[in-house]
């Protein structure tokens, strides 16, 4: 299992599936980031999320890389 740490911003589009986990609130965020994590489903520091990388998922994720936390899942 590859881990990507929370700064990456060279996620590529794959056919792994993504496990996305918020780590950083929200708050003093831009709004386009809280959307952004509404998008992928995550509500909360702690939340976790399971997504295939598809290039729409990979895009929310880098926009949004210094709030979450991604691991591949196997």
């Amino acid at each position: 299992m590859s881990n990507f740490e929370t700064t990456r911003k060279n996620l590529a589009p794959s056919d792994a599936t993504l496990q996305i986990t918020q780590v950083r609130s929200v708050i003093g965020s831009k709004p386009q980031h809280v959307e952004t994590l509404r998008s992928l489903g995550l509500r909360g520091i702690g939340k976790v999320v399971t997504r295939t990388a598809d290039p729409v998922t990979v895009g929310m994720v880098n926009a949004v890389s210094h709030l979450v936390k991604v691991e591949e899942v196997d």
